[in-house]
């Protein structure tokens, strides 16, 4: 574990993996942004929440299967202690079945562990600056499965609180769009896309838009949307 840096610009970044070699990966990715930061790192998810309360970090990026305390534990714990430090799951298809309940436990987002350096830096500051990051192949597939035998949903009233426009918002949020992409979809500005999300987020009483998304799921919203 590192100390904590003296330049309160830069974003602090924990690494939690139980492979060293994917941390010094990582490590050397983030190296050279010059306004990111690797405070501190951790091989196990009891580690995770040890250096998180140490360090207060911007962003977490927490592997799911790690020996003793796993990713999920370690999410939940820190989303409860720390509800400003953003937590990233690294991930691959293979353990999809544990990633809904991280997003439950109140993690940021997704991220693959083989996505593209840019990508995984471009996360990592749209994390710290608040924005939930939602990989939709990786979404609804864990959605999907999650769901997957259950009873029919119950509709949420909160969904019929929405105005037809923020209910259209909301399942182009659900099918992973960016506010630009919704933007093009619905032929309006940007502007009031994320006046939209803002109304949705606050009707529903979700903290960021991965939770707006689980809401959507477990409504039925995405049964009915087509």
């Amino acid at each position: 574990m590192t100390a904590p840096p003296t330049d309160p610009a830069r974003v602090r970044v924990v690494i939690a993996d139980d492979q060293e070699l994917i941390r010094a990966g990582f490590r050397m990715i983030l190296s050279v942004e010059p306004d990111l930061e690797v405070v501190g790192e951790a091989a196990d998810g009891a580690e995770a929440v040890r250096v998180v309360a140490d360090l207060r970090p911007d962003v977490v990026l927490m592997d799911v299967q790690m020996p003793g305390t796993d990713g999920i534990a370690a999410t939940e714990a820190i989303a409860a202690a720390h509800d400003d430090v953003a937590v990233l799951i690294l991930t691959t298809f293979d353990d999809d079945d544990y990633l809904f309940s991280a997003l439950r436990a109140g993690a940021a987002g997704f991220l693959l562990k083989n996505c593209p350096p840019d990508d995984l830096v471009a996360a990592i500051r749209q994390a710290a600056q608040g924005h939930a990051l939602l990989a939709p192949e990786v979404t609804r597939r864990v959605i999907a499965r999650s769901t997957a035998g259950r009873t029919p949903p119950t509709p949420d009233p909160r969904i019929a609180d929405l105005t037809d426009r923020e209910r259209d918002v909301l399942v182009a949020m659900a099918r992973g769009l960016s506010n630009a992409e919704i933007a093009d979809e619905l032929v309006v500005g940007a502007a009031t896309v994320k006046s939209h999300v803002s109304h949705v987020l606050t009707k529903l009483g979700v903290r960021d838009r991965v939770q707006a998304v689980i809401t959507a799921y477990e409504s039925g919203l995405m049964d009915t949307s087509g």
